[in-house]
């Protein structure tokens, strides 16, 4: 490349260097940027350097200058903290949804947000061993088919299968497309699911979107009517352990005192809770919650070993000794 060619990418050398090796802690002093600078070909003298650096000032870039020994220049505020891109990397690396290879991709581009130095410290983080990955890398293209029918308000049709024990696809619904109307997407559990209505079964259904295979956006318009729309908006359907079906049920939890994280953890801080009865013992509180009956709630509460029990309504308890005593007949 000619040399006034080169003299005219100086600017955004100096950009490229400042946004890759400087940050809050590190700057460059005028004679990194200069030996920088000469060592791409690309001859710079200081007052064209500080004409340079007070040009990306007036771009936007917010460049720091650090009064120390010798002074030294630096990208002060970026986009993210390392905090924030720390915590973006930790979700991509543990959303199950994400493919080995997409995953690596994602984590990549994040790292295009930090400095050198930064990198190597989200390096530190990103080696994280035993999470499970999903095998389908169809599932970006399958949530984009969904919202391209949700937006053209047209049916999807695909095929959906579940895994057998020697982990091949088994296709479901005798081999059969589903064809049917797309009402949301939601992303729970760490993964992606796909809320539709069935026209034949008048109702909904919940798919895995990484289980969807050959998804296609069909010609046939979506179904519209006012089960439809009540659903789209209804907030219950995120309460816990939703997604597993019943309807809504306001329990009472029974909870150990010195354990009551536990149900903040899994239904949030704005959980109400309430001393026991006079005659109750001390150590124990009750925990006000909405979930949905199901088997999973069921099992959560098991897995607790009576740190958290359930105390109300009585038919639910019941339900509920009724769901352990199956488990024990089949022992």
């Amino acid at each position: 490349m000619a040399a006034n060619n080169k003299q005219k990418l100086k600017l955004l050398a100096i950009m490229r260097m400042l946004q890759d090796e400087t940050d809050s802690e590190r700057g460059l002093t005028m004679r990194d940027i200069i030996e920088r600078l000469e060592a791409q070909g690309i001859e710079a003298e200081r007052k064209s350097v500080y004409r340079d650096i007070e040009t990306l000032r007036e771009f936007g870039l917010d460049i720091a200058t650090y009064q120390r020994s010798p002074v030294q220049y630096a990208i002060a505020r970026r986009d993210f903290s390392i905090s924030e891109l720390m915590l973006m990397v930790d979700a991509v690396e543990s959303s199950r949804f994400l493919t080995r290879r997409q995953c690596d991709a994602l984590v990549r581009n994040i790292k295009l947000l930090a400095s050198d130095r930064e990198r190597a410290l989200l390096d530190k983080r990103i080696h994280v061993a035993g999470r499970v990955k999903s095998k389908n890398d169809s599932v970006f293209r399958n949530v984009d088919a969904i919202h391209e029918a949700l937006r053209e308000r047209r049916k999807v049709s695909f095929l959906y299968f579940k895994l057998g024990p020697d982990r091949t696809r088994q296709i479901q619904h005798d081999g059969k497309p589903y064809v049917l109307t797309p009402v949301k997407v939601v992303y729970a559990g760490g993964f992606y699911y796909a809320t539709m209505y069935s026209d034949s079964h008048e109702g909904f259904a919940d798919y895995r979107i990484d289980r969807m295979h050959r998804i296609v956006v069909t010609d046939e318009p979506a179904t519209r009517n006012e089960l439809i729309t009540r659903h789209a908006f209804d907030d219950a359907e995120y309460q816990n352990f939703g997604r597993f079906g019943g309807d809504p049920v306001n329990v009472v939890l029974d909870v150990a005192a010195d354990k009551v994280d536990i149900v903040f953890d899994r239904f949030g801080d704005a959980v109400q809770m309430g001393a026991m009865g006079k005659d109750e013992d001390e150590a124990r509180v009750q925990a006000f919650v909405t979930v949905r009956r199901s088997e999973q709630f069921f099992g959560w509460v098991a897995g607790l070993g009576g740190t958290v029990k359930i105390a109300e309504p009585r038919w639910l308890v019941e339900d509920y000794r009724a769901y352990l005593q199956g488990l024990i007949d089949q022992l």
